[in-house]
């Protein structure tokens, strides 16, 4: 294997390129929200991935009519090319890139690099928020193909799908419920669902945040025997990181038997009559 499966990936150099392409809108979901007022690529739209992305009574994303009022009220329309882009090797990017593929939006791109590359490389920035006419955007029903709920995901734990683990080696053992800093969003019992593999999601890219080449990805995660299940479910924490490894493993390796399980640990570590695993 010596290209990606899907071409769903832009390089800088292409994007600059691009930037005054009506047919694209580049919008940036951070995992900090307040990094686009700081300094954006010019023209990009910017989400809040709590404010904006998620339904502000329930814990879950928006419906199909609120995500598609969303979009087209910042000037994104069924037939624009979105390319994301953010912090953190580009987590909330990968997320809303599901997001929109779960609502049947195909025409979507991955700058291959977060923001702080572009910024690293002395690429232009702006503090200038574009402005665009409102637009129609329709979202299709939920794709259930690509989202794993959590019957799904204990039904796996003997089944013959594959769970992977995208947290870190601290979460996974159950030394600590969440990553330092995120304490607050933390689930009451700390471990790892059953039979998953870890796989951390960082495994999956360079230092820059860019990705590793297909070969190595098939490599990293055949050898953690994540590929030989009939299907693949993926979790962390919130849903963002566990997004990113669907990427990888959906888009850049091309298996479609991928779910992204969105309710992650904070649902799971908080469910009644579940089992948890501790250590490593």
């Amino acid at each position: 294997m010596s290209a990606y499966a899907k071409d769903v990936l832009v390089d800088a150099d292409w994007l600059q390129e691009h930037l005054n392409d009506e047919s694209l809108r580049i919008v940036e979901v951070d995992e900090n929200p307040a990094l686009y007022a700081e300094g954006h690529i010019a023209g990009a739209i910017g989400f809040d991935w709590r404010a904006d992305l998620q339904d502000p009574v329930r814990r879950d994303f928006l419906g199909p009519e609120a995500f598609g009022e969303l979009f087209g009220s910042r000037g994104v329309s069924n037939d624009h090319t979105i390319v994301l882009y953010g912090d953190r090797s580009n987590w909330f990017a990968a997320y809303t890139y599901w997001y929109l593929k779960y609502y049947g939006h195909n025409k979507v791109l991955l700058l291959n690099g977060p923001r702080e590359k572009w910024i690293a490389d002395g690429r232009p920035t702006t503090a200038d928020v574009p402005s665009y006419p409102p637009a129609s955007f329709t979202a299709r029903p939920g794709d259930e193909q690509i989202r794993a709920r959590r019957d799904e995901v204990l039904a796996a734990i003997d089944g013959p799908a594959r769970l992977v683990d995208v947290r870190s080696p601290a979460e996974f053992a159950g030394e600590v419920i969440s990553p330092q800093g995120y304490e607050q969003e933390g689930a009451q019992r700390g471990g790892h669902i059953p039979g998953a593999a870890s796989v951390p999601w960082g495994q999956a890219v360079q230092e820059d945040g860019t990705f590793k080449s297909a070969d190595e990805l098939e490599q990293l995660y055949r050898d953690k025997g994540v590929l030989n299940g009939e299907e693949i479910i993926a979790y962390c924490r919130i849903g963002e990181r566990s997004a990113h490894t669907w990427f990888v493993l959906h888009e850049l390796l091309g298996r479609d038997d991928v779910k992204n399980y969105d309710g992650s640990w904070t649902e799971w570590g908080s469910l009644v009559g579940v089992p948890v695993e501790k250590g490593s």
